[in-house]
């Protein structure tokens, strides 16, 4: 009870409440709840391991700085002197640094965004990640019985899990998914679909592979609203391989604890802040609206909530939770109480989105710039890559040798929807840096200075509310 007690006491010094006889009922509905959540969403499950995964990183001619790309959106985009200046001060203040990739397609004179050049940035990507996997794990194509792939905008017939069967012609039974538009949450929620998978078919592997096509992103028309995405996303691409096989557990890297998805599509801001559509003269974009930050704040608390009560020890719990009682009961006029996260991590990889949606995830959480570190630099390093942008983080801090034997790691993503997924591993050893790894020959260059490398000021957001 020391450890309740303890919590209890900081409670009320935190509030300044001193009437127990409103703090009881709260403290005790606490504690109902704590073994309620811990009876139904600790259940014990068939153990998912994380053999390896892998990054692709593009080639050397494909490097394009933020001047470069400019430039060329200036040259090819018929752009207004205003969408030029937007551009500009979007891409200064982005986070971004002036070695990201773009695909072949848009670093052509002239630009040539056909059906063939997105297939084949898909297969670069998608292949090159595989291939690399493949090559770090020995296993063979046969032994995959579980193929996820996400892609948000880029759809093909046949799908882009038929082309990655087609190349490793992976076995007849496999059981094959593709998913489409779930934005850049679509890595993590393919872990999600991997692991119930696997916690079903015994004895097998699961290849997961997310990506993004910057060749059919690209946006042609006039309104700014729908440019960000000409400004923050880039190649990137990453393969993951997971196993419910006992015999992999020496050799695997990490062990999947916990996974969490929220969407809160049901609310008219969170579903458009993000949407795919054609401006008023037919050109499709994606729009990104002001609510975007309030949504994925949104999302993310929520997400956090139900994690905390999965991963944080008991005193943060009951901390949390009454705090958050009494602000919805209107006790006292309270401050809400923001978890120690750290208490229950040791590595925070969040989703790189965009400097202003890092800004406001690391004010929410409390958490350093050390804890932001891996995200900020992969930003820097490779821009939005959307779903694969969570891998380059791990990879980021594995090439860095910080991920010891028993570290916990969070990894989070949100994008359109609105959607939040977390993912939580344990690593099962301490990892040596690998020489296939997309930081290796230049990891001692990181972090930079990003004060030094990025104009400070604010975002520029001056886009038209959600519908």
């Amino acid at each position: 009870m020391s450890i309740i007690t303890l919590a209890f006491n900081d409670l009320l010094e935190a509030m300044n409440l001193y009437n127990l006889t409103f703090i009881a009922p709260f403290l005790c509905l606490t504690l109902m709840i704590l073994l309620l959540s811990h009876f139904f969403m600790t259940k014990p499950s068939r153990n998912v391991y994380l053999v390896n995964f892998a990054c692709h990183k593009p080639p050397l001619a494909l490097s394009c700085s933020k001047e470069g790309a400019l430039e060329r959106a200036t040259r090819y985009l018929n752009l207004s002197e205003e969408t030029v200046a937007f551009m500009k001060k979007t891409m200064e203040r982005s986070g971004l640094g002036d070695s990201t990739y773009l695909p072949e397609a848009l670093m052509r004179d002239p630009l040539n965004v056909c059906l063939e050049e997105a297939r084949k940035e898909a297969e670069m990507m998608m292949f090159g990640a595989i291939d690399e996997l493949l090559a770090k794990t020995g296993v063979k194509c046969m032994d995959i019985g579980i193929l996820v792939v996400n892609c948000c905008i880029f759809n093909v017939v046949p799908s882009l899990s038929s082309m990655v069967v087609n190349r490793y012609k992976l076995r007849d039974n496999l059981l094959s998914f593709n998913l489409a538009g779930m934005g850049c949450t679509a890595g993590l929620i393919s872990i999600t679909l991997a692991k119930q998978l696997l916690q079903v078919h015994r004895n097998t592997y699961a290849l997961v592979v997310s990506t993004e096509n910057i060749t059919q992103n690209c946006y042609f028309g006039s309104d700014p609203s729908k440019f960000l995405i000409n400004c923050l996303f880039r190649v990137g691409g990453a393969a993951t391989l997971l196993s419910n096989r006992p015999s992999d557990r020496p050799s695997s890297k990490y062990q999947l604890i916990h996974t969490v998805q929220i969407n809160t599509s049901h609310c008219d801001r969170s579903y458009n802040c993000i949407i795919h559509e054609e401006d008023q003269e037919g050109h499709l974009g994606i729009t990104v609206t002001r609510d975007l930050v309030a949504s994925a704040i949104k999302a993310v608390e929520s997400n956090m909530t139900t994690l905390g009560l999965l991963v944080l020890p008991v005193s943060e719990q009951i901390l949390y939770i009454t705090n958050y009682l009494v602000r919805q009961l209107h006790v006292a006029e309270i401050k809400p109480y923001v978890p120690n996260f750290k208490k229950a991590f040791d590595h925070f990889f969040a989703h790189v989105g965009a400097k202003p949606v890092l800004d406001e995830v690391q004010r929410n959480l409390g958490l350093s710039d050390k804890d932001m570190e891996a995200s900020r630099m992969t930003l820097y390093r490779f821009g939005n890559t959307s779903s694969s942008s969570v891998w380059y983080e791990l990879a980021y801090g594995e090439a860095k040798g910080r991920i010891k034997s028993g570290d916990r790691v969070w990894q989070i993503a949100f994008g359109s929807g609105f959607k939040c997924c977390s993912v939580v591993w344990r690593a099962m050893r301490t990892v040596d840096p690998e020489e296939m790894n997309p930081w290796r020959a230049e990891i001692d260059e990181f972090p930079v200075d990003l004060h030094k490398k990025v104009q400070v000021g604010s975002f520029p957001y001056h886009f038209e509310l959600s519908k």
